[in-house]
């Protein structure tokens, strides 16, 4: 492990691609935007908006062969929606849900082998003893008519169940082998993301079928929990797989200040809660916090110093729009906002807001099989917005 990742300031200018400069905080949004991008300003985006009326949407996956795009909704409802037959009744099958404040129907993914199995993976929050509640991550079969999921089979309980309602994550990614990450926060217990033994604020990798691969860091580790990647997030609401490198990138909700992005490597403790760039919303320190770095942690490769409140990643990576091509799209809530940051390599070089004028919370973001951007809003009039580039 790195003990002087977390160190500064010469990483940090590293990380957020100005090697020139010698800040000891990344560059904030604003600066973000002076700094320059591509040729005529912000990009000239065209919105349409495919669908209204939905309950608090989250997240979305698209069918193989244009058959429709899945729509979870926090509530405990998963739809197909098709350009044809419009928004579907609920699918069924689906498990019980607990749906209290953050908790409810969170993420979905589509299996690796989907056009054989049709599985379709969830991650919801599952209620526990008494007010307690966690992410939990399963699978089920999906219908030739996309009516019902059959035989759904729970793969991941966090453990122990510590939410009474916040951080519960939880993104779902599939990496190029096969492998399943779940990206988890830690259900508002600041401590238990730099515990072993439990499964709040982790990252965990698991086989397709639950199971633990082999060479997972902490397999070997008395007192570690075998399903963890990396440790020390808050709460993960954003992954994505980079097409580039083929490495997970995850971002997390900071407390106050300090939403930031990672690529998270095995073994590695990602800092929270003893090194962030937030406070708290009282407006206090975090008490565990000795300050943005600390010795055997990570740093991100780019934060917010005010916090965007991100939730959705998508890589752009289609030759539909080539000026987005090399960025990466990530919604912003308490801002309401599309953000698209353009990448060198691992280095963020520009950013710009986009759908500012709409003034809606942006939950999820994914780029369809036709290279549009495909927007879910966080609302009770949720809605499905198609984004892309003026000719």
């Amino acid at each position: 492990m790195n003990t002087l990742s977390r160190h500064w300031p010469y990483r940090i200018a590293r990380h957020i691609g100005l090697a020139a400069s010698l800040a000891l905080t990344a560059v904030p949004a604003a600066q973000a935007k002076a700094a320059g991008g591509p040729a005529g300003g912000q990009s000239a985006v065209v919105v349409e908006e495919l669908l209204a009326g939905l309950d608090s949407p989250w997240s979305l996956a698209f069918l193989p062969g244009n058959a429709g795009i899945l729509i979870t909704e926090k509530p405990g409802r998963l739809r197909l929606w098709t350009p044809a037959t419009g928004l579907s009744e609920p699918i069924g099958g689906v498990p019980a849900v607990y749906d209290r404040s953050q908790g409810g129907l969170l993420d979905i993914a589509l299996a690796p082998d989907f056009t054989e199995s049709r599985r379709v993976y969830l991650s919801y929050a599952e209620k526990g003893e008494g007010r307690m509640a966690g992410t939990a991550v399963g699978y089920g079969t999906l219908s030739s008519d996309a009516k019902k999921l059959s035989d759904f089979t729970v793969v991941f309980r966090q453990l122990p169940k510590l939410s009474t309602g916040a951080h519960f994550g939880s993104r779902l990614v599939f990496d190029k082998q096969g492998h399943l990450f779940i990206a988890l926060g830690e259900n508002n217990q600041r401590p238990t993301a730099q515990d072993l033994d439990k499964l709040q604020g982790k990252i965990v990798r698991l086989n397709p079928d639950g199971s633990v691969p082999a060479d997972n860091p902490f397999t070997r580790k008395e007192g570690a929990r075998p399903e963890i990647w990396s440790y020390g997030h808050r709460n993960q609401q954003g992954a994505a797989l980079n097409p580039w490198s083929g490495e997970l990138w995850t971002h997390e909700h900071g407390p106050r200040g300090g939403d930031e992005i990672n690529i998270p490597k095995a073994g590695r403790n990602y800092g929270w809660p003893i090194a962030t760039y937030g406070i708290n919303y009282s407006g206090f320190a975090i008490p565990e916090a000795v300050g943005s770095s600390a010795p055997g942690t990570e740093l991100p490769i780019y934060y917010w110093k005010v916090s965007p409140a991100i939730s959705g990643m998508a890589f752009y990576d289609t030759d539909r729009f080539p000026a987005w091509r090399h960025s990466v799209f990530i919604g912003a809530l308490k801002e309401q906002a599309l953000i698209r940051l353009r990448l060198e390599g691992d280095n963020v070089v520009h950013e710009e807001r986009l759908l500012e004028s709409r003034g809606e919370r942006i939950r999820d973001v994914r780029v369809g099989p036709d290279g549009f951007l495909y927007a879910l809003t966080d609302e009770s009039n949720g809605k499905l917005l198609k984004i892309g580039l003026k000719d």
